[in-house]
């Protein structure tokens, strides 16, 4: 993959930089701005090197110009980082102003844009002399400005983009044993790729939130209510077959009448949830099995909470993983959206090795799946 080093001199060069910005938004306030923090030091090494950068980044899934999805309260946050003034641009047919630092507005308001159009992508290609690539976050997607762009101008991968890269492959090819992988989450479906992929490389795979009933109910257990989805259970018994003693179902829960804060709390010894139940947490006794097979791994691979941790009657069992993971000696890595969440929540988000920001493409690329974005960089 080239990296900004293959570049060359970049002194008074315009570079065209896809960056990940899809932050979330309470009105116009941006009520998290890790993943503006993450491209900072892209950012900085370029403009360090004499670059003039003319950013570009997509926000929500806009079907039109709407107004609430304008990149505008993130252009003025970043200036506010690089302590700079941001220019926004609001139309792509303006001419580029001659400042330090411009960003495009919205991307996705181009009808092109997510149709990997090679017209929009010539148009973007005219506005500068260089393209980096930062947006791990959208290197699953072949777009115009992940993608075509990359075709038709020297082009290179930002720090963040290489760093997440070498990072995920890297715990498939060589990790530091024994390796665990703890997969929670709602479905199955959404991670029987990542779980087959462990299934080869993983000496432990921890299973935990909502996706662990499929495998209860395959194997004839009682899930009372609780979420089940039906899709979920032949690749739950497949699993099971190949899996073996490397994985590590729950053994206790918690459950609830409902999905709220208010719902009377259930203790389960054991995994047969009654009628009108439904389990919304792994149990202590799973917790603390889990936390300790994290802390003898050499590597740690974390992607989906254990339970409703945004409920706080349930979530003391993701608390436990995220804790566990925080403490480990070894190489930790967390990916998607929910498990960064869960960190945050409980103060040690600084205390992994690598917090991944793209939760689709991180977990594609544990896959073997080729991402777009990154192909057209090699």
């Amino acid at each position: 993959m080239r990296t900004l080093d293959d570049l060359g001199d970049l002194d008074g060069k315009r570079v065209f930089v896809r960056v990940d910005f899809n932050v979330p938004m309470d009105g116009d306030v941006i009520t998290d701005d890790a993943r503006i923090r993450a491209a900072l030091p892209t950012l900085e090494e370029l403009r360090r090197r004499g670059a003039r950068l003319l950013l570009a980044a997509h926000l929500g899934r806009p079907k039109d110009r709407e107004p609430e999805l304008s990149l505008a309260p993130v252009a003025a946050r970043l200036g506010e980082l690089l302590d700079t003034d941001v220019t926004l641009l609001a139309d792509l047919d303006e001419p580029v102003p001659d400042d330090h630092v411009v960003m495009l507005e919205n991307v996705r308001y181009e009808p092109g844009e997510t149709k990997d159009d090679p017209e929009l992508a010539r148009r973007y290609a005219a506005l500068a002399d260089a393209y980096v690539d930062d947006a791990f976050g959208a290197a699953h997607r072949a777009h115009a400005s992940t993608h075509a762009i990359a075709k038709l101008l020297p082009s290179a991968a930002g720090l963040l983009l290489q760093r997440e890269v070498e990072t995920l492959q890297g715990i498939l090819a060589d990790p530091r044993r024994p390796l665990v992988a703890i997969v929670g989450g709602a479905k199955v479906t959404d991670k029987i790729g990542v779980l087959e992929a462990f299934l080869d490389t993983a000496d432990t795979i921890v299973i935990g939130g909502a996706m662990c009933f499929p495998f209860f109910k395959a194997q004839g257990h009682e899930v009372g209510a609780s979420l089940c989805e039906e899709e979920g259970l032949e690749p739950a018994r497949r699993i099971l077959e190949r899996g073996g003693d490397k994985l590590q179902l729950p053994v206790d829960l918690v459950c609830g009448e409902s999905f709220s804060a208010d719902t009377p709390v259930t203790p389960v010894d054991g995994i047969d949830v009654p009628d009108g139940l439904m389990g919304l947490d792994v149990g202590p006794r799973t917790a603390q099995a889990a936390s300790e097979v994290i802390a003898s791994a050499g590597t740690v691979f974390w992607n989906g909470p254990m339970g409703a941790f945004e409920l706080e009657p349930f979530a003391a069992g993701t608390r436990a993983v995220a804790e566990a993971v925080a403490k480990a000696s070894g190489t930790t890595v967390v990916g998607g959206g929910d498990s960064a969440a869960a960190l945050r929540q409980f103060g040690v988000e600084d205390q992994v090795s690598h917090l991944s920001t793209g939760g689709g493409a991180s977990l594609e690329l544990i896959e073997g799946k080729t991402l777009p974005g990154v192909e057209v960089l090699s």
